[in-house]
């Protein structure tokens, strides 16, 4: 059905181009096959008298992932912090739309947004085999930079609820990421009286040579040509932490005194 209403639908909408048409089939085509994967998954647990679950919403996951697919990976995240507090947002949704639209330019369509309503509308997020997924298949200095990006969702309101920021240290657990670079990207988006020593990963009872060591070693492992590979919002992120933590180091020595 909606290869048909999509396909018609950009052919008149771009002005008679045959071409837009011919897309909106394709994508509209896409539509279908996954509503089409859906309903035969709950069908097939009706038929086995249990409910429709996280893994039949995982085995969809499965289907839309693949090595190159990160989007996927990434909208099942979204959602799970988007759904956390208990109500979506729209300046989440908007934040979301302009990540992936830089991140994923001509990439990003309709069909993604499709993939996030169904995520945002599950009872359960497969959160666990998800995450394993991409601790596979993504190295830690990205993984933390997904957190980067969870936690820009939590903000995109102006503030970060307790139970965003629960949700994002679950998934940073199930991704594998050290409690340190868990707490250094936290304080970048919730601060407290310590949130500078923490962005560097140390107490605030540190000498001065500790939190110098400290800023080097985190100015080196977070050094933006660390994700130089992936696309520009990822690389946006990534000088986004590396300015936190300068800012930080800036922040402390001009509390301490010294150079």
């Amino acid at each position: 059905m909606f290869k048909w209403i999509l396909g018609v639908g950009a052919y008149f909408l771009f002005g008679r181009n045959f071409f837009a048409g011919v897309l909106g089939f394709i994508v509209g085509s896409v539509i279908d096959n996954y509503q089409r994967i859906m309903d035969q998954a709950k069908n097939q647990a009706k038929k086995e008298g249990r409910a429709f679950s996280a893994e039949d919403v995982f085995q969809y996951y499965q289907q839309r992932s693949t090595t190159s697919d990160v989007a996927t990976m990434l909208m099942a995240l979204s959602a799970s912090v988007m759904k956390a507090d208990g109500k979506v947002l729209k300046a989440e949704l908007d934040f979301v739309k302009m990540f992936f639209a830089a991140q994923f330019g001509p990439q990003f369509s309709t069909t993604h947004l499709q993939t996030l309503k169904k995520f945002i509308d599950s009872d359960q997020i497969p959160l666990s085999q998800i995450c394993n997924d991409i601790r596979m298949r993504m190295q830690l200095e990205v993984r933390v930079q997904l957190i980067h990006y969870l936690f820009g969702i939590a903000k995109a309101d102006g503030d970060v609820s307790s139970a965003e920021i629960s949700a994002i240290q679950n998934i940073a657990n199930l991704l594998g990421i050290p409690q340190m670079e868990f707490e250094s990207v936290k304080n970048m988006f919730y601060r407290d009286t310590n949130s500078d020593y923490k962005v560097l990963g140390i107490e605030a009872n540190a000498t001065d040579d500790e939190v110098k060591k400290a800023y080097r070693q985190m100015a080196i492992k977070f050094h933006p040509d660390k994700v130089a590979q992936m696309g520009e919002e990822y690389q946006k992120g990534a000088k986004e932490k590396f300015q936190k933590i300068q800012e930080s180091y800036d922040a402390i020595k001009k509390q301490r005194g010294f150079k």
